[in-house]
């Protein structure tokens, strides 16, 4: 078995982990933004795209691409990836709380303002029950598989990077800076932003990804039961 880096101690093979970290993080961005803008005249046909399989499978099949550069760039270390239980999940779960709350309320308060929901335009406005099973797929992608690979990629990989070479707080800014800027979105960036940061804290508290896995799942959740309340 490969033995274990040393977080704390920068060298060359660190610093081609972190080239390759932020070259992976931009050119998944660059995808994202070009890809939004191209989809933008097509507005009414990505409300809908949950509502349709091939959305889940490629989505699963880009997440599944970008796990394993991910796990390659770490070196199959898990340490990198904080694959770890926290100390004491009661204070952790607590903490996550705190930053679901915390997110809700920043999104609840910008969103008069930025408009971050209708630019993201994915979830449908109106609930199509005909269409449960797909949703359900959609789902599954999206609260289960994408909370796993991106708090693996950001507040794993990324913040581990990040710390070893400039220490906690330039690890949660950069890693929130790194994730939002991921999706490819500007309206909804500071919210993106906050999340992301915001999560990152977490990581740094409870020295663990899971816990930051239960708040993103949970707030994709809310977010795609959402279509339930619209009229």
């Amino acid at each position: 078995m490969a033995r274990s880096p040393n977080l704390r101690e920068p060298s060359a093979r660190s610093t081609q982990k972190l080239i390759a970290f932020l070259a992976l993080v931009g050119t998944v961005s660059l995808l994202n933004y070009a890809g939004n803008i191209a989809a933008h005249p097509k507005k009414s046909v990505t409300e809908n795209a949950f509502y349709h399989y091939s959305t889940a499978v490629s989505a699963l099949v880009i997440y599944a691409i970008m796990f394993l550069f991910v796990c390659w760039i770490a070196g199959w270390h898990r340490k990198l990836l904080a694959y770890r239980q926290p100390k004491k999940w009661l204070p952790a779960l607590g903490l996550a709380a705190l930053v679901l709350l915390a997110t809700f309320v920043v999104s609840f308060l910008l969103e008069p303002v930025l408009h971050a929901g209708r630019e993201q335009g994915a979830l449908p406005e109106v609930w199509k029950p005909q269409h449960a099973a797909a949703y359900a797929a959609n789902w599954i992608v999206v609260a289960g598989v994408a909370p796993f690979v991106e708090e693996s990629t950001y507040r794993g990989l990324g913040y581990s990077l990040f710390d070893a070479r400039w220490g906690k707080w330039i690890a949660i800014v950069g890693v929130g800076v790194a994730f939002g800027l991921s999706h490819g979105l500007v309206q909804a960036l500071p919210v993106l932003i906050f999340f992301g940061s915001a999560l990152a804290w977490l990581r740094s508290r409870v020295d663990s990804v899971y816990p930051g896995m239960l708040v993103h799942s949970a707030f994709n959740s809310l977010g795609l039961a959402a279509v339930f309340f619209h009229h």
